[in-house]
């Protein structure tokens, strides 16, 4: 994709994005591969009123070669999601409710979903009943070092859909926007219902 279509996709993502209420405050990040790179949002601005001015673009190993302003902390994940996942296209970056509590409450490096249909929105997903596993990390502000570990977790468990940092959010991939778009919606709906079911359970 050419960088100016790449911001364009990125402004009506973080539209979309904010009227849900998954980048509150200034918070989150977006990017697109393109022909020489990526493109990624400048640190500090509002995801739902982004301007082409508010992006980055970046070579293939993340030096900046147009654009002003500070980019995010944590590009160097975005860099690291596209090198090993050679198909994703775009990373966009949340910070929803559901996915910050849930991605606290689960103990282990992982949340394992089963049992609902919206599942099937996710690629390569055919059934409720095919288990889906979302990595979690330790949230940690060396962001290289956090590249490291989902780099490394990927040799065992490929990053398919994303991954959730913990007490953070979502890192939502896809091999177009539309995908990566519609992999986010069906992770907080089901991030959703997870924290509805174990909400329900402990009432019982």
């Amino acid at each position: 994709m050419q960088n100016n279509a790449a911001k364009s996709a990125l402004i009506e993502a973080g539209r979309w994005v904010s009227q849900k209420g998954w980048v509150p405050a200034t918070g989150g990040n977006f990017s697109i591969k393109t022909e020489t790179g990526f493109v990624v949002t400048a640190s500090g601005y509002d995801k739902g009123h982004l301007a082409p001015e508010h992006f980055l673009e970046l070579n293939q190993q993340g030096g900046i070669t147009a654009g002003h302003g500070k980019p995010s902390a944590e590009t160097a994940l975005h860099l690291k999601l596209y090198q090993l996942q050679p198909d994703t296209e775009c990373v966009l970056h949340t910070h929803s409710i559901a996915a910050t509590v849930l991605s606290r409450f689960i103990k282990g490096d992982a949340l394992s979903i089963q049992g609902y249909e919206m599942q099937k929105s996710l690629q390569g997903i055919r059934s409720h009943e095919d288990v889906l596993k979302i990595a979690i990390f330790d949230n940690d502000q060396d962001i290289d070092r956090l590249a490291e570990l989902v780099a490394q977790r990927h040799l065992a468990e490929p990053v398919v859909h994303g991954v959730l940092i913990r007490g953070h959010g979502l890192y939502a991939i896809g091999n177009s926007v539309a995908e990566t778009r519609r992999h986010i919606e069906g992770l907080e709906f089901l991030f959703a219902c997870e924290l509805e079911r174990i909400s329900l359970s402990a009432k019982l």
